[in-house]
């Protein structure tokens, strides 16, 4: 087969540089261009060592053109670049996929109330494919434009979308206790993001409303053919990468009635075939560790009376970002969605 041309927009954050080592060992893809306005003409093993001997291409100015050159181009950054781009992208033949939120949203109205930009190419959006790859395969299969899910909306979406398939669970009171870790801020100078103000404390954020929200209520909403009442906090926690997603949920009459088996049994029937997702035994206790620098999600159900919680980790930059985003390209062009994703974790 002949190598996936690949360009990355933003190849200087966290999400950049994690395409970057994912891509740059993946055996169909060929690296064409890496762009940075700031950093044009920097060696990219200049600022991330431990690419050398992978990546030889230098930091280019988007406007030189050659990401019209790509089959693909990963866009890994702030939202609102995308939009702008990815028209031009699309008259040249090249396939995009999104980690920021331009295309995740199908209601631009909600959309600019949460984000405070306009959507400027609204027919690219009414055409885009919601890319959580294990529920959404079939539409990132045919897609010219892929929005990669957040990673908050990932572990929320996978844990919670058996028992809304089923109707398992009351709609009105559905709490997600999240924790991410500071690279999920991304890669910039503020002082909230600081090793002297983020060690040694918890804190939550977002608490009046997070943007992530509305992406996954809008996908919840699907899953339950009904309207759902999620209440979403996420917090910030002293390490670099690992996301933990606590999910409290209420059984209806027809949950209740299944036994802890029962509904075990369901999640590992629905999860059965996907090799990124990991159901473990009942009662089990994820660990963010078992799952740092894979594409694994991994969850685990435990039971006090008519309340489900549901446990769920992931790496934020690689199943929440990166890797998903690899994986939905494996998917876009024909290959097995495990193309350069067989990763086993980072322990200790």
């Amino acid at each position: 087969m002949q190598k996936i041309k690949v360009g990355i927009v933003g190849g200087t954050g966290y999400t950049g540089v994690e395409l970057l080592r994912l891509l740059s060992l993946h055996p169909n893809v060929e690296l064409v261009a890496i762009t940075s306005r700031t950093e044009a003409g920097l060696p990219v093993a200049q600022m991330f060592p431990n690419l050398r001997g992978l990546v030889d291409l230098c930091f280019t100015d988007p406007k030189d053109g050659a990401l019209n050159t790509c089959d693909v181009v990963f866009f890994a950054t702030p939202h609102g670049v995308a939009m702008a781009q990815t028209p031009e992208l699309l008259k040249h033949g090249v396939k995009v996929i999104d980690l920021a939120a331009d295309f995740r949203i199908a209601d631009i109205a909600v959309f600019e109330q949460w984000y405070k930009i306009p959507h400027t190419c609204p027919e690219v959006l009414a055409e885009a494919a919601y890319g959580l790859t294990e529920l959404n395969r079939d539409a990132v299969k045919k897609a010219r434009v892929v929005a990669n899910p957040g990673c908050y909306p990932t572990t929320m979406q996978l844990g919670l979308y058996p028992l809304l398939k089923n109707k398992l669970i009351q709609l009105d009171n559905i709490i997600a206790d999240c924790k991410s870790g500071v690279s999920g801020a991304g890669r910039k100078a503020e002082v909230g993001s600081l090793f002297s103000e983020v060690a040694d404390s918890v804190k939550a954020y977002g608490v009046a409303g997070h943007r992530h929200s509305p992406e996954t209520v809008a996908q919840l909403n699907q899953f339950a053919g009904d309207n759902v009442h999620l209440i979403f906090t996420p917090h910030l926690v002293p390490m670099i990468r690992g996301m933990f997603s606590t999910l409290y949920v209420h059984l209806n009459d027809n949950g209740r009635a299944l036994s802890n088996a029962q509904l075990q049994a369901l999640f590992e029937s629905q999860y059965a075939n996907e090799f990124f997702v990991d159901v473990m035994p009942w009662g089990a206790q994820p660990e963010t560790r078992s799952v740092r620098g894979s594409n694994i999600l991994r969850m685990a159900l435990q039971r006090h009376g008519d309340l489900l919680i549901v446990l769920v980790v992931q790496d934020n930059l690689v199943k929440g970002a990166a890797g998903q985003a690899v994986q939905n390209m494996n998917l876009m062009f024909g290959l097995s969605e495990t193309t350069g994703l067989n990763i086993v974790s980072l322990m200790p």
